[in-house]
């Protein structure tokens, strides 16, 4: 969707700024997913390739029964810890993504200088709300409004009256077509 075929659709300009508006929140939300989705699949790629090289390793170096326990033991305590880094980090990619959704949808000018700002131990995700989140952005919006965007009032736009010299019947009344007469 473009905006030639919005317009040709006979939308306004500002219907049109609208609209891609709304599907540049679709399109940046699918993204973010998108990107989570892919860093997860790579993650569980890598942690597979690992698995199979480990095994082939195990199988060259099956001698004797101690020295086979004592290497699956080895690979066990191996791959819970990396199975473990790897909930964290999924963990990690999680609060991230619903801060900053959370953020953009606080209209945050700057996301990253409000992360700053923020307190991010007193912050957990539970599911897909952030706790603590609301009552940190009240405060940031009481003492640095500036870092917000502001709720936009419809403009109103200022009416103009004409003066009593631009009237038709008041030309009389107007003192400067009266001096302008006493030259000419």
């Amino acid at each position: 969707m473009n905006r030639e075929e919005l317009k040709s659709l006979g939308l306004s300009d500002e219907q049109i700024e609208k609209v891609m508006a709304a599907h540049g929140k679709v399109v940046n939300s699918t993204k973010e997913q998108l990107n989570a989705i892919t860093t997860e699949r790579d993650s569980l790629k890598e942690q597979l390739a690992e698995r199979d090289n480990q095994l082939a390793e195990l199988g060259k170096k099956v001698k004797d029964n101690e020295e086979l326990t004592a290497e699956i033991n080895r690979l066990k305590e191996e791959n819970q810890k990396t199975a473990q880094e790897l909930q964290e980090k999924l963990e990690k990619q999680a609060f991230d993504f619903s801060l900053e959704k959370a953020l953009t949808g606080a209209k945050v000018k700057n996301p990253k200088a409000v992360k700053a700002l923020l307190d991010l131990e007193k912050i957990k995700l539970d599911g897909e709300k952030l706790l603590n989140l609301d009552d940190q952005l009240s405060a940031l919006k009481e003492s640095d409004p500036y870092l917000f965007d502001e709720e936009q009032q419809q403009e109103q736009k200022p009416t103009f009256t004409t003066g009593k010299h631009q009237t038709e019947g008041n030309k009389d009344n107007d003192p400067f077509a009266a001096k302008l007469a006493k030259y000419q």
